[in-house]
């Protein structure tokens, strides 16, 4: 069972939908990612406006909002898995808000421009690509915001123009990556 790994909610355990198709990121892979972004990108999680899309339980976003972001909105397409995505949010307050959407539907409405964007699809999905283009034409990323990818590692992220990539690691048969929207 996956755990909220530093912050107000430390230790915090989070709900996994039994049996059903969600991959949690690790907390070994999430401690990197957030340890990248604390020491290599001036932490921008404290007044963040985040998106977690493809949230599954919502070990990113709900790691974010532990670590100060502002709000964070989590995205997930499955009803039954939401429905334990809010009880894991539900600690949050107004502060966490969960969309059950389909992500690629939730990008073609009107946009809020977020300051940081985690995004974990499937990996058999082929979302990445997609994803980002959605979020660059879209209007959903801020000046400067970061996005940060787990994919399956040995896999390549290849960002749409006005993403820039500023980190690149692997984790086991995670990949990490983190973008910078210039």
């Amino acid at each position: 069972m996956p755990r909220i790994i530093a912050g107000s909610a430390r230790g915090r355990r989070l709900q996994v939908p039994s049996g059903r198709t969600v991959r949690p990121t690790a907390d070994r892979a999430r401690e990197a990612l957030f340890n990248v972004l604390a020491h290599r990108f001036d932490d921008p999680c404290p007044g963040a406006a985040a998106l977690d899309l493809f949230a599954g339980a919502g070990t990113l976003g709900l790691e974010a909002l532990s670590r100060g972001a502002a709000r964070c909105t989590l995205v997930e397409a499955d009803p039954q898995v939401a429905r334990i995505l809010r009880k894991n949010a539900a600690p949050f307050g107004e502060a966490a808000q969960v969309v059950v959407s389909r992500v690629e539907r939730f990008l073609a409405g009107p946009a809020t421009p977020h300051s940081l964007v985690l995004l974990d699809p499937p990996y058999d999905l082929g979302a990445v690509e997609p994803t980002l283009t959605a979020l660059v034409a879209g209007g959903w990323l801020a000046g400067g915001a970061l996005v940060c990818v787990e994919h399956r590692a040995g896999d390549r992220v290849q960002p749409p123009a006005g993403l820039i990539p500023a980190f690149a690691r692997e984790h086991g048969a995670a990949g990490l990556a983190v973008l910078h929207f210039a």
